[in-house]
């Protein structure tokens, strides 16, 4: 009972933990999204009159930064959390080192019932 108790804690953890590093890390990163298409004015592009990119309010930049870094994170959150948590479940009874995760019923191959009535 307490193995079977230690070993669903640490499923949660790992599956929680997984599903959120990478929302957050993916969420980080696509803020570059907005720094790829938007500009401030600054002294580096003359207070927008020399910029190639579209020119925004600094206050509307860094609210478009957090949209996007929240919605991507969210995203990769769930799919991260729904499919591939899916996906690792057909796979981890195959490996050695996985078998723990998963319970003693799913690691026996299903039974025959090959009953006919007469």
């Amino acid at each position: 009972m307490k193995i079977k108790l230690i070993r669903k804690f640490l499923e949660y953890v790992y599956n929680n933990y997984v599903g959120n590093f990478l929302g957050f890390v993916i969420g980080m990163a696509s803020t570059r999204l907005v720094s790829h298409y938007f500009t401030t004015r600054s002294i580096r592009n003359l207070w927008g009159l020399t910029a190639h990119k579209t020119v925004v309010d600094k206050h509307t930049y860094n609210t478009m930064e957090w949209t996007i870094s929240i919605v991507i994170g969210f995203i990769v959150f769930e799919i991260v959390s729904k499919w591939l948590k899916k996906k690792l479940n057909e796979i981890l009874p195959k490996y050695k080192f996985t078998q723990w995760m998963v319970d003693a019923e799913e690691k026996a191959p299903p039974a025959n019932n090959n009953t006919t009535a007469a």
